[in-house]
């Protein structure tokens, strides 16, 4: 562990980019004692500029809503909806690459067949269509998105496990008579999880940017405030008040960036080629 901190700390960019994680995970969790009234609430005049007023530090909106409250709150849905369809899709990603990396033959063809259905549709078009069926809440936004993330994560698995399968740990495994599901849990798949951990970095940022385009186009959950349902209400005012987009607009891209950092600095660490150049 010490060994991987050390190899992690040597991409500055990486360690930047989690102290900005950090910072955004402490400021969505600690929202509601900073902001104890709801984001929704109107409790200023309206269009107030940034810096203007101590109490509202990044102005109103043309209702006279708090930006600095809608920005902390929709820091705990974008992270929310990041963590928790990240962790699905790599659930059934993982389950799907597994058993056709695995199994072969006829079942891997399937599933493959399968896996290249989904990912033959644009992604963001068939959020879009699955959150619209199942109409705007923050379970069928998580759900949509979850859907179209994991076959990426199936094909690597998969990859993983034609190689990991031949090698000779895993034959011995079979000759002594373990079950295929030991095997496959106890085997291969703790050998396959570096790559699986990198790859779960950059999905996180993604689902942020898709849930904030679902925002943005008027499909995210109208209860929970969002950084992009606040752009996209600012769409019309983008003139006459520019605060009430960039800073939400800020805020994606410095949460994004800071995950795609940390992404980079967790494949230099666990990167066996990398690993032995820096050693």
């Amino acid at each position: 562990m010490k060994a991987f901190l050390q190899r992690y700390c040597r991409n500055y960019g990486a360690v930047i980019g989690a102290l900005v994680l950090l910072a955004v995970m402490a400021f969505a969790l600690f929202a509601p004692v900073l902001y104890e009234d709801s984001p929704w609430l109107m409790v200023a005049d309206p269009l107030v500029h940034p810096f203007a007023d101590p109490a509202y530090p990044f102005g109103t909106d043309m209702l006279g809503r708090d930006i600095t409250a809608g920005m902390l709150y929709g820091a705990r849905v974008s992270l929310l909806v990041g963590v928790i369809s990240t962790a699905v899709a790599l659930l059934f990603g993982i389950l799907i690459g597994a058993v056709a990396g695995y199994c072969g033959g006829r079942i891997d063809d399937a599933l493959m067949r399968f896996t290249e259905f989904f990912q033959t549709i644009p992604q963001l078009a068939m959020a879009v269509v699955i959150v619209a069926i199942f109409n705007p809440s923050i379970y069928s936004i998580v759900g949509a998105i979850s859907v179209v993330s994991w076959p990426p994560v199936a094909r690597l698995v998969r990859s993983e496990f034609l190689s990991l399968k031949q090698r000779e740990f895993v034959q011995a495994a079979v000759v002594i008579g373990q079950k295929p599901l030991r095997i496959i849990a106890t085997q291969i798949l703790p050998n396959a999880m570096s790559p699986i951990i990198v790859s779960a970095s950059f999905m996180v940022a993604t689902a942020i940017l898709t849930e904030s385009a679902l925002s943005f186009l008027g499909l995210g959950d109208r209860n929970m405030m969002s950084w992009g349902f606040m752009i996209g209400a600012a769409r019309t005012m983008i003139r006459e008040a520019w605060w009430m987009s960039v800073w939400p607009g800020v805020a994606i891209l410095l949460t994004v960036l800071s995950i795609n950092l940390i992404g980079e600095g967790l494949n230099d660490a666990m990167n066996p080629q990398l690993r032995r150049r820096g050693e």
